[in-house]
């Protein structure tokens, strides 16, 4: 339990570092989902974009679906903080989305998904369980195409101190292709390499 609450301290400070970045990064996830309304989650550790997708309305109902454990209360305190407690629903969940029912959402965003092991296992199954007939996923992690260099290079460094902090391993797109190829991936797959390294899945 220390072990894991010691981990996740980093996840809390990305969460800080990042915030110049998510309403860049939000842009280039609206673009993506290519609608206004609808009903949008956030889930996992690195969760943030969902602010700024609810400030410019990039979707008509808003959740926060945390894990691990020990996320919870610090989202909602950030939520408090938005004051969108009530229009950014608080999830405590796990990487099976316990607590998420079937067809739910029409967009879910996925930050971080693809780089640690050691703090969950990605279960795609569940994120193509939670989404709604015709919605979209994204699930991965980069700035977005939006985000302007001089803030890029304004928190590189530390991010990836971060980052490794928090377990973060390399992943190659080669690897992600194969891994589409051998069919493990539920859905209509797309690979996204523009502003990061992004799965879009498609139901």
């Amino acid at each position: 339990m220390t072990l894991l609450i010691k981990s996740l301290e980093p996840v809390k400070e990305l969460y800080y570092l990042w915030q110049p970045v998510y309403p860049f990064l939000a842009e280039h996830i609206r673009e993506c989902y290519n609608r206004n309304d609808g009903s949008v989650a956030e889930i996992g550790p690195f969760c943030g974009v969902i602010f700024a997708l609810q400030k410019i309305k990039a979707g008509s109902s808003f959740s926060l679906v945390t894990f691990p454990s020990g996320l919870t209360e610090f989202y909602r305190e950030e939520a408090e903080r938005h004051n969108t407690t009530d229009v950014i629903e608080v999830i405590d969940s796990d990487a099976a989305l316990k607590g998420v029912r079937d067809n739910t959402y029409d967009l879910i965003l996925f930050r971080g998904a693809l780089f640690f092991p050691s703090l969950f296992s990605l279960d795609f199954k569940a994120v193509y369980r939670a989404l709604r007939t015709g919605g979209i996923a994204l699930i991965g992690g980069g700035f977005g195409k939006y985000t302007p260099s001089p803030v890029i290079d304004g928190i590189g460094k530390r991010s990836r101190e971060f980052n490794l902090r928090a377990g973060k391993i390399e992943i190659s797109e080669d690897m992600l292709r194969q891994e589409i190829q051998t069919g493990k991936i539920p859905g209509t797959i797309d690979l996204m390499s523009e502003g990061g390294l992004w799965v879009i899945m498609r139901k």
